[in-house]
């Protein structure tokens, strides 16, 4: 994939939580079907090579780390944080290692609690990482969740920002059908689509009852950032918020490893102490849900491919795909346009 993705591979993607990553042993990970290792150096940082051992291709994950260095759990070559082997045990203690080649070494970033990895050339990195909104900020509460899909980043995209879905795959647990007219924003820019949703009067299943008790005006956007970030913002009101970011990690063609960042405010301490108790629950349902649906596509994609239908309220799954497809062209031929059109639909 790395190869064949055009420029999504000049793109940022989360690894790991910080907290997986140690000085104490290293942990494999797979982005881009490119095999993964990573740890901490001597000074804490961070450090992201292929998982493959230069002597016999034995996975280094597997391995150990003893002063810093990284162990292969095959011959023990070691090697130090550029990725130079510094010990070869079979050429005996004096020997002086001088090697052919160096561990290929990932540039890593480190923030919001994660860490980030590019797979890109160095020289075409696009900025920083996108952050999660709100974390460690007075007033908010924010948590992390780790979900594996099978299905790929495009879909797991437009599955995290579409609405008519939440009727059938979620319920009661997320919204109720009213059968109501939503009018909708939609607007692709040069690297993002976004969704305005003109629906003050929105009702989303029982926690809104918590989240929105007064049933103050809702504002929803939901919104997809190039490559493969979306961000759903609920407003109530002034000082009642609740934010979903996820970043999209693409381990394999069908296989996609999403960090899911949910930032809230209840409007008082005590609820938002009290939230933290139940609401990773809820929302770990509600993404276990989604994990089920995708996992159906999936399968039908694996035999069929993409061949879709779209509906009014799927403009905005077009603008996505098209961004998404453009790069993985390399960006070749015209980009799409921009564009911003209202559409209706009914929940």
């Amino acid at each position: 994939m790395r190869e064949r993705c055009g420029t999504l591979k000049d793109r940022w993607y989360v690894a790991a939580l910080s907290s997986e990553v140690s000085a104490s042993r290293p942990i494999g990970r797979r982005i881009l079907e490119e095999n993964l290792v990573l740890h901490r150096g001597a000074r804490g940082e961070p450090l992201c090579f292929r998982d493959r051992c230069l002597h016999r291709n034995a996975q280094l994950s597997e391995g150990r780390i003893e002063g810093g260095c990284l162990v292969c759990p095959y011959h023990g070559w070691s090697y130090d944080r550029d990725g130079h082997c510094v010990r070869i045990p079979s050429e005996g203690p004096e020997s002086f290692v001088r090697p052919l080649k160096t561990l290929e070494r990932f540039e890593t970033r480190e923030q919001d609690g994660l860490v980030w990895v590019f797979l890109g050339d160095a020289a075409k990195s696009r900025g920083d990482p996108f952050r999660f909104p709100h974390v460690g900020e007075p007033g908010w509460e924010s948590y992390t969740m780790v979900t594996r899909f099978e299905n790929d980043v495009t879909n797991c995209v437009e599955n995290f920002i579409d609405v008519p879905h939440t009727l059938s795959v979620h319920g009661t647990w997320f919204r109720d059908e009213v059968k109501r007219k939503i009018a909708a924003t939609v607007e692709r820019t040069a690297d993002s689509v976004s969704v305005t949703y003109h629906h003050e009067g929105d009702r989303i299943g029982f926690w809104g009852r918590i989240l929105n008790p007064w049933n103050e005006p809702v504002t929803h956007t939901d919104r997809f950032f190039m490559p493969n970030v979306t961000r759903v913002d609920y407003d109530f009101g002034e000082k009642r918020s609740f934010v979903i970011t996820s970043q999209c990690t693409p381990v394999a063609p069908l296989e996609t490893l999403v960090f899911t960042g949910i930032a809230y405010r209840l409007g008082s301490r005590v609820l938002d102490r009290l939230a933290r108790i139940w609401l990773p629950r809820y929302t770990r349902k509600v993404i276990e849900q989604d994990v089920v649906i995708l996992a159906n596509q999936g399968r039908s994609l694996r035999a069929y491919g993409r061949d879709f239908l779209n509906a009014e309220a799927d403009l905005h799954h077009l603008h996505v795909e098209s961004l998404r497809d453009w790069a993985e062209r390399g960006e070749t031929g015209p980009p799409p346009a921009p564009e911003k059109r209202e559409v209706t639909f009914y929940v």
